[in-house]
């Protein structure tokens, strides 16, 4: 059987005392598309950073497509193909789009350094082939209008998705998108919803934390509920909207009294 893109086993973190994350199990299937919702505060961002090693977990285990990433550095996650992004979109100043989203590509370049510097015939030609990716993604996202733009001069949904888009470049096999909706207005949201789909569909795996639940209940194929750093529910979108402990988690009573 193909191994989880994505398994944490029994995670927790403690800080300070106070326990982020409480002993929490999930598995993201090869080739889905899954998300991890929940109230302010749940914890969602804290699984991300425990599970690409931000920061290690106070116990337990997580695995990138069956291999344990204890004591992995960040590069060499990104080695294995696992990639995320941050709430905040994280553009290089004084760069443009295009330039943003070639950033990505050099995890995968492989002229030595001396032959990118002497700009040789292999070279030259990796690059171009590069280039070619990244104007063929900034076509497909919409964004081949704003090839040339200073990137911190886009609009900040705009950023967000040369942001994607870089990660995309590096050939990912698990993306790991953290609130990608944030800042987005509905037709973007929407659009956003469409690409991520077809991102997937593609091969790769994709894991969001969002607050948009038109974008998650569209796009997901399981969702994973946490609340007060443990995991209450998972499940496909219908299972997880009628599921009586995400209501009150969400609303603050017991699901009867939100009919």
């Amino acid at each position: 059987m193909t191994a989880p893109a994505l398994e944490c086993h029994r995670i927790s973190k403690v800080f300070g005392g106070v326990s982020a994350i409480d002993d929490v199990s999930l598995a993201v299937p090869c080739g889905s598309l899954c998300a991890l919702i929940g109230p302010n505060g749940a914890g969602k961002t804290t699984l991300f950073n425990l599970a690409t090693n931000l920061f290690p977990p106070s116990s337990g285990e997580v695995r990138f497509f069956g291999q344990s990433a204890a004591n992995l550095a960040l590069h060499e996650i990104a080695a294995l193909g696992v990639i995320r992004t941050f709430q905040t979109a994280r553009i290089f100043p004084g760069m443009t789009a295009f330039d943003n989203v070639m950033v990505g590509a050099h995890l995968h370049l492989r002229a030595p350094v001396i032959t990118q510097v002497l700009w040789t015939r292999g070279s030259r030609r990796e690059e171009r082939s590069c280039a070619q990716k990244a104007d063929a993604l900034l076509e497909i996202a919409g964004l081949a209008q704003f090839r040339d733009v200073a990137a911190t001069a886009l609009p900040i949904g705009a950023q967000k998705v040369v942001e994607i888009l870089r990660a995309l470049m590096t050939k990912p096999r698990l993306l790991l998108l953290d609130e990608p909706a944030a800042g987005l207005n509905d037709r973007e949201t929407a659009d956003l919803a469409v690409f991520l789909r077809a991102i997937c569909d593609a091969g790769t795996s994709i894991i969001v934390v969002e607050h948009n639940m038109s974008l998650v209940m569209g796009v997901a194929d399981q969702i994973f509920v946490l609340d007060a750093g443990r995991l209450i529910a998972s499940g496909t979108p219908h299972e997880v909207q009628t599921n009586a402990d995400v209501v009150t988690a969400y609303l603050g009573r017991p699901a009867e009294c939100a009919r």
